[in-house]
C-alpha cells in the first residue's frame, strides 16, 4: 500500500527525480517485497540490508509524545532520518487529534508526505510542514504546490538573512495569503542562523517585522538547532545545552519581540536535548534532580508565564544509534544499546587470523561506507569505529542455544571501555571487523555468518538504502516449522524517499 501512496493526490508535476524513482526504485521495491516479507533475517539477500525494529521504534516515539504532553510542550518531529510515511505516523501519533507539525529537509520529503498531510487535514487535524533549510529560490516552486494543496498556514519557511524575506514575500503574493516564518537563531552550533544580540539579528528581525506589518508574512517564532549537544556525556550536559538554546532565543524574544498579540513559538532541539526532557525530575514530579534540571524547569516556567509557546524538535530519536548512546542524554532506564532500532544486516565473507592488533582476527564484511556512512561518533575519543556488531544470534548451524557465542555489547560507559567486534576500517563496499580486546577473549566468527551492525549515525546509514525490512522484536515464540523466531520475521517493507 505504501509504495502506492507516494505522490498520490499531489498537485505537483513529477520532477525528473520523481520519474526516476517511480520507474526504477519502486519496481525494485515491489520485487524485493514479494521475496522478503514472511522471510526471516537469515534468509535475506542481497545484502547489506537496513533492518528496522518497529517494536523499538514505537517505544521511542511514544516516549517523546508522552514527555511533551506531560510538560505542555509543542512537538515537531523531523522526518529526515527515516524518510518514510509509516514512521511519520508513529512520530505524530496516528490516532491523536493534536496538530501535525513536522520538519522536512528536502522537497522529496514534502512530496512524499503530501498525501498523509491531506489525510490528517481531512480528519480535522491542523497540519504544518517546516522547510528547515533557509528559504531559497530553487525550493519555492515546489513549496508553492505543497502550500496550494494543503491551504493556508500549512507550510512554514525559515529565514536567517534579510534577502530571504523577499522570496517569502513573492511566495505570499503568489499564494494570496500571509506566510509564516521562523527566524533561525544560532545558539552555538554555527551551521546556520544569526547570533543573538548581533547587528545581523537586529536587521533580520526588523526586515521580518516590516514584512509582517505590510501583511505579507507573519513571524511564527524563533528556531534553534543544537547538534553540538552530540558532544555531551550525560543528561546534565544535554539539559545544559537545551537551557542555553532556550536562553539564547528567549533573550531575543524579550529584547525585540515582547508584547505581541500572537504567541511566539520558541523552538529548540536535536535528539540529545529533546529526549533529555524525558528524564525524571524535568517535570518536577520526582526528587531526581540536578542543577541543570532545576534551571530548565525554572526557565520553562518563566517563558510560559510571558506567553511564549515552547516547542521541541528532533529527528533521529525513533531509530537511535551509537552516537545517541554515547551522549547519555537519558539515564539507563530510558536509553541502552537495546533501544537502537536500526541495524545493518551484512555477511562475513572472509576471516584473517592473526592480522589484527595483538594477533587477533580481522573479518571482511559486506557493509562499507555506502551502507554505514563515514561519520565518527562525536565525543567518542575512546571509540573510533564505524559501527559495532550487535549480539544477534549466530548461524542456525549451532543447534543448542547454550552453544551460541556471547558477543559483547556497549556498556553504560560507552564509548569508554568497549571490548568486542567493531567495524574498524571501511571503504566503499568493504568493511573490516576488528576485535577490540584481548586475544584470548576473542569471540569467534564464521565465514557465511549473517551479522547485524549498529551504525554510528542512523541518518547517514539509512541514506544508503531504498527501503527498510521491518521486524518486531517484541513478538514472542516460534511458529511450528518456522525457520526462525517470530521476532526475526520480516513483517513489511517500508519505502524511503530519495533525492532532493
Amino acid at each position: 500500500m505504501d509504495s502506492q501512496v507516494y505522490l498520490s493526490g499531489s498537485q505537483t508535476e513529477l520532477t525528473p527525480e520523481d520519474k526516476f524513482f517511480l520507474e526504477n526504485v519502486k519496481d525494485k521495491f515491489e520485487e524485493v517485497k514479494m521475496r522478503w516479507v514472511t522471510d526471516y533475517l537469515d534468509e535475506l539477500d542481497p545484502l547489506p540490508a537496513a533492518i528496522l525494529d518497529v517494536g523499538k521504534v514505537r517505544v521511542n516515539c511514544q516516549r517523546m509524545l508522552d514527555a511533551t504532553q506531560r510538560l505542555g510542550l509543542l512537538w515537531r518531529p523531523h522526518v529526515k532520518t527515516h524518510k518514510t510515511i509509516q514512521l511519520t505516523r508513529l512520530q505524530v501519533g496516528d490516532e491523536a487529534t493534536t496538530p501535525v507539525n513536522i520538519v522536512i529537509s528536502t522537497l522529496a520529503e514534502a512530496r512524499m508526505l503530501l498525501p498523509l498531510m491531506k489525510e490528517y487535514k481531512e480528519k480535522g487535524r491542523e497540519v504544518n510542514m517546516l522547510y528547515s533549510f533557509p528559504a531559497h529560490k530553487a525550493a519555492i516552486a515546489v513549496l508553492w504546490d505543497i502550500h496550494h494543496a494543503l491551504g493556508e498556514n500549512s507550510v512554514t519557511l525559515m529565514v536567517d538573512h534579510p534577502d530571504q524575506v523577499q522570496l517569502v514575500e513573492r511566495h505570499a503574493h503568489d499564494m494570496g495569503f500571509k506566510i509564516g516564518v521562523f527566524i533561525k537563531i544560532d545558539t552555538g552550533y554555527h551551521r546556520a542562523g544569526v547570533l543573538p544580540d548581533s547587528p545581523e539579528c537586529d536587521a533580520l528581525i526588523s526586515r521580518v517585522l516590516e514584512s509582517e506589518r505590510s501583511g505579507k508574512c507573519f513571524l511564527h517564532g524563533l528556531y534553534s538547532h543544537a547538534s553540538h549537544s552530540y558532544n555531551g556525556q550525560d543528561s546534565q550536559d544535554a539539559i545544559s545545552v537545551l537551557c542555553d538554546e532556550f536562553e539564547g532565543i528567549y533573550r531575543v524574544a524579550r529584547s525585540r519581540l515582547s508584547g505581541r498579540s500572537r504567541p511566539l513559538v520558541l523552538s529548540v532541539g536535536a535528539t540529545p536535548t529533546a529526549t533529555a526532557v524525558q528524564n525524571p525530575g524535568v517535570d518536577g514530579a520526582t526528587s531526581e534532580d540536578g542543577p541543570e534540571t532545576k534551571r530548565l524547569r525554572e526557565m520553562m516556567a518563566a517563558m510560559k508565564a510571558e506567553g511564549c509557546a515552547l516547542e521541541v524538535h528532533a529527528g533521529v530519536y525513533p531509530t537511535l544509534d551509537l552516537q545517541q548512546l554515547a551522549t547519555h542524554a537519558r539515564g539507563q532506564s530510558l536509553m541502552t544499546h537495546d533501544d537502537i532500532a536500526l541495524t545493518v544486516l551484512a555477511e562475513v565473507v572472509s576471516l584473517y587470523p592473526g592480522r589484527g592488533q595483538n594477533d587477533t582476527t580481522e573479518a571482511l564484511i559486506t557493509a562499507g561506507s555506502l551502507a554505514l556512512g563515514r561519520e565518527p561518533v562525536q565525543g567518542g575519543r575512546e571509540y573510533s569505529g564505524w559501527g559495532i556488531m550487535s549480539p544477534w544470534r549466530a548461524p542456525r548451524s549451532l543447534e543448542n542455544e547454550e552453544d551460541l557465542p556471547k558477543y559483547p555489547v556497549p556498556g553504560p560507559d560507552f564509548p569508554k571501555g568497549f571490548k568486542g567486534w567493531e567495524v574498524g576500517r571501511i571503504s566503499q563496499e568493504h568493511g573490516i571487523l576488528v576485535w577490540k580486546g584481548k586475544k584470548e577473549d576473542e569471540v569467534p566468527l564464521k565465514v557465511g555468518q549473517k551479522i547485524r551492525i549498529w551504525p554510528n549515525h542512523a541518518c547517514i546509514a539509512g541514506a544508503g538504502f531504498d527501503y527498510y525490512a521491518v521486524i518486531d522484536s517484541t513478538l514472542e515464540g516460534r511458529d511450528p516449522d518456522a525457520l526462525g523466531p517470530r521476532s526475526e520475521e520480516v513483517l513489511d517493507m517500508w519505502l524511503r524517499t530519495r533525492g532532493w
